[in-house]
């Protein structure tokens, strides 16, 4: 979900969501790695059923990750990726199923999303080679020193899309993977895996989803199911909670911001690439021995109960006197609608609601205000109720001009907050003053200084960082002088020789605006708005209500494709910007329903949908002349560089890329000409294909799937595989016992001792028109509550520690000193964690 914000204000507003995970680590014993035996009851003291994984949000940080040293070649990354499912597995442990989904082709809503990613990307990717290299010369011209540049060829991230060699090489490596841990690992042998690469349509997520409400709607289905589902994004928490299933609880990495980068240039940490002085590295450790290793941490996982999110929200959600019966079920899925107004990755969000401004409170206080004139809920199984949601856009548009000018105050305000905060950081003593009774106090101050517990050592770090300070002030005088000609009094500030020397911009006490035309805070706004950003008069009616249709047909797409799945895989919004709430009206007869039939992209069609220029090495060659011949009929989808509307926004990253939209029938016009040149390999990687179950030989549904590959196609019995139904047929490079799987890395082993089998799966078909229910299903136990009164209050206090594992009266051990002394090592290259249960 597009709200980077989202997860923030979630765990802040309702912190008892969060629990750490307790992980087991593997030992050693006598040189040989002993692992973790994942058959043993979960630590986290609850048990999983199955496991989801959204699997690109485990690929991206695998094959370059922001933190470590990025994988030398594509072999370490695929172990990369194997490790990291592992190190999943060991903490879910999951009993039934374990679900790996890779995005594959996504809805054209979708790919405009990817298209802005990925010509982004590439921007950013040349404009950092720019600078790195003016730097450099800027740097050496100074006399100052950088290590030589290495000669690497640069990962490039736009690969991970469907369709090219990586996405197929991948598919063959998790194939191997599972086959190996089905064969070697215990707890693995009952676990029914499914995989769906690349090359089978649809997100990762909503292809999880997919198979859990196609499950819940077959009779067999066990409606106490413990879900796990992992993944980074905010928008699997509006998922889960629309399968409506008791147990659902997601798994991701503890955010933890400002984590140090090493620098592009020098690759120390401290300093961004900008800031670089070109200073020799610092020695590391004694001897240098620690020379060339970057430090890291190992990345810790939470839990995010969604039935304690459920808690939180019965309580907020739950209305007296309404005029029709109160429904907990309805409410919840309202409440996941009214958070698409705040952004999602197929609608840009409604200029009035910012997350970091309490939008979703005040929908939800709008929605309690306003739903007993609605005469009921604003949805039902996914589909909206327009006129009902008229009335909530009409009264956020009432406060919109008072929302603008609110907004422009609290960012005066943070602005001068943050003026006043430097000039205090300024006037602060030197960064070496001492504590305790060394440190000096104020006059007439009652209350004794701290002791000093050994005045030799205090002393000591005295002397140590006053001449650290020194040696530091000594260094950048002497680069001063280098940058002014060995002339050292042009390095004092206040000599007569600096008057009207432009100041740097970093000891300016106030940072370059963006500018902002639009001034939503000034009358007129909504003039100035449609005339910046869509070139159109605001008396111009008819474009405004053009842009609150295709809002409200995306709104409506939006909630069917959580619910019931993607109702169109070619609608899309077709524009940059969202309309106001005050624009929302007559809006009921704006929506009647999307054209049935559709079908989506072929891969390496998509690829030329989403990819830039740059990116055209991964498609055939006649297809990527299309995109840089001047003489191709769609080079105008292709620009070089495009304009990043900041929209009031600070950063890049922040702001609305330009880019034009690719016209569908030009774009399919233009490949029937190349689609020929095509060689076997690529018709195959532009296929569409299915979803592969696996299965270990002491599996139940063993010996059924070995009779497949008699009897070409079969449904799977339901006593087999816990509920679990849908239809086997034969795989085409199959995985089969007793048959050697030849290893796709050159640094792991053949299996030659297999005992899984894989088969193709389809999940269960439903008539055109079927309605998936978003109800408790009959027989659901709902959990146990977790929440207290004092709970409720809690988001708004002081500092709050999630509790560790799902036993919230577990006790924890604590080191004594001299634990920490051993732990905390002053010769040890980086901090060492000890984890104690």
């Amino acid at each position: 979900m597009g709200v980077p914000a989202f997860f923030r204000w979630l765990s802040r507003k309702y912190p008892s969501i969060i629990v750490h995970c307790l992980e087991e680590k593997g030992k050693e014993c006598n040189g040989v790695r002993v692992p973790v035996d994942t058959t043993k009851p979960n630590p986290n003291e609850v048990e999983f059923d199955n496991l989801y994984l959204d699997m690109n949000g485990i690929i991206h940080p695998c094959t370059h990750p922001e933190d470590k040293p990025a994988p030398k070649n594509e072999d370490e990354m695929m172990v990369a990726i194997f490790e990291y499912i592992d190190r999943l597995f060991n903490i879910v442990r999951p009993r039934r199923v374990l679900y790996m989904a890779i995005d594959g082709v996504a809805p054209r809503a979708k790919m405009n999303q990817q298209r802005s990613r990925r010509f982004r990307a590439s921007k950013e990717g040349v404009e950092l080679t720019d600078e790195k290299n003016r730097i450099r010369e800027e740097i050496i011209q100074r006399g100052g020193y950088l290590p030589p540049e290495e000669i690497k060829e640069r990962f490039d991230s736009n690969c991970i899309t469907p369709g090219t060699e990586f996405m197929d090489n991948l598919a063959k490596c998790l194939r191997y993977y599972v086959a190996d841990r089905l064969s070697n690992d215990p707890g693995w042998s009952n676990v029914t895996v499914f995989l769906s690469d690349a090359s089978v349509p649809g997100e990762g997520e909503h292809k999880i989803m997919d198979f859990i409400r196609r499950q819940r709607g077959q009779p067999n289905h066990d409606p106490n199911t413990h879900h796990c589902l992992c993944g980074a994004d905010a928008d699997l928490i509006m998922l889960g909670l629309a399968t409506h299933e008791p147990n659902f609880t997601i798994i991701r990495e503890e955010f933890k911001p400002n984590k140090p980068r090493p620098c592009a240039l020098c690759g120390q940490v401290g300093h961004e690439i900008k800031d670089c002085q070109g200073t020799a590295r610092e020695k590391q450790g004694e001897h240098d021995e620690f020379a060339g290793s970057m430090p890291v941490s190992e990345q810790e996982f939470i839990f995010i109960r969604l039935c304690v999110l459920r808690e939180y929200l019965a309580r907020e959600l739950t209305m007296a006197s309404l005029p029709f019966p109160f429904d907990f079920e309805r409410s919840i899925d309202d409440w996941v609608f009214m958070c698409f107004f705040v952004g999602n990755d197929f609608l840009p969000h409604l200029p009035s609601l910012e997350i970091r401004e309490g939008a979703i409170d005040r929908l939800v206080n709008i929605y309690k205000d306003v739903v007993h004139k609605t005469g009921g809920y604003l949805t039902e199984n996914g589909y909206v109720e327009l006129e009902r949601v008229e009335l909530i856009m009409q009264a956020v548009g009432v406060a919109e001009d008072n929302i603008f000018k609110k907004r422009k105050e609290d960012d005066e305000g943070f602005k001068r907050r943050m003026k006043e905060k430097k000039k205090r950081m300024k006037q602060r003593g030197p960064a070496y003053m001492t504590t305790g009774q060394f440190a000096p106090h104020a006059l007439g101050r009652r209350d004794r200084p701290e002791a000093v517990q050994n005045a030799r050592h205090q002393a000591f770090d005295m002397r140590m960082q006053s001449r650290e300070q020194h040696n530091k002030d000594a260094a950048q005088s002497l680069k001063a002088m280098i940058r002014n000609g060995g002339n050292s009094s042009a390095g004092t500030s206040d000599s007569a020789d600096n008057r009207g020397v432009k100041r740097k911009a970093e000891d300016s006490d106030s940072e370059p605006e963006p500018e902002d035309n639009v001034r939503l805070w000034e009358e007129g706004w909504k003039q100035r708005y449609y005339k910046t950003k869509f070139d159109v008069d605001v008396t111009d009616e008819d474009f405004r209500q053009k842009v609150v249709k295709s809002y409200v047909e995306g709104l409506c797409w939006v909630l069917r494709y959580y619910y019931q799945g993607c109702a169109s895989w070619e609608w899309y919004f077709p524009f940059h910007y969202a309309p106001f709430a005050s624009d929302f009206k007559d809006i009921k007869e704006m929506f009647t329903d999307f054209d049935m039939g559709t079908k989506p992209f072929k891969p390496l069609e998509q690829l030329m949908g989403v990819f830039p220029a740059a990116s055209g090495n991964f498609l055939p060659e006649t297809w990527r002349n299309l995109m840089s011949s001047p003489d191709s009929s769609i080079i105008d989808f292709y620009p070089d560089d495009f304009a990043i509307d900041l929209n009031g926004k600070k950063y890049a990253w922040q702001g609305v890329a330009l880019l034009p939209f690719v016209d569908e029938r030009r774009l399919r016009a233009a490949l029937a000409d190349v689609y020929p040149d095509l060689t076997p390999e690529e018709e195959k990687r532009n296929s569409l294909g299915s979803d592969v179950l696996f299965i270990g030989r002491s599996h139940p549904l063993f010996d059924f799937i070995h009779e497949l590959y008699r009897a070409e196609s079969l449904e799977i019995p339901a006593e087999l595989c816990h509920g679990i139904q849908g239809t086997l047929n034969l795989d085409d490079d199959p995985i089969l016992p007793d048959k050697a799987v030849m290893s796709p890395i050159p640094m792991l082993r053949d299996i030659s001792q297999n005992s899984s089998i894989g088969a193709k799966f389809k999940d269960p078909q439903y008539a055109d028109g079927f309605v998936f229910k978003a109800v408790l299903l009959s027989g659901a136990k709902l959990p146990e509550k977790v929440l207290k009164p004092e709970d409720f209050e809690r988001g708004n206090r002081g500092p709050w520690r999630p509790q560790l594992g799902f036993n919230p009266n577990r006790q924890q051990a604590h080191l004594d000193q001299s634990g920490f002394r051993k732990t905390y090592s002053q010769k040890a290259p980086r901090l060492k964690y000890c984890h104690c249960i």
